[in-house]
């Protein structure tokens, strides 16, 4: 079994992906997209006290040679 990083509020995001975002206390566990060099974000309710899991790594479109020239 393998130990999954956890990211916590003030860190760096070390690769665009999604994230499942957990809050102490207030709120179910979510999703969100965060996107590399970003800095994970503190919790309007819960502060520092949430934490970050990478679900799955991601690249923007905008990275994409089969869209670069279909993206305005």
């Amino acid at each position: 079994m393998s130990a999954e990083k956890i990211y916590r509020s003030g860190e760096q995001v070390p690769r665009t992906g999604l994230y499942r975002v957990s809050h102490y206390q207030h709120r179910m566990p979510h999703d969100a997209v965060l996107r590399q060099g970003d800095v994970f974000p503190a919790c309007n309710k819960c502060g520092g006290r949430v934490a970050f899991r990478l679900s799955a790594n991601a690249e923007p479109l905008a990275d994409d040679q089969d869209f670069l020239l279909n993206i305005a």
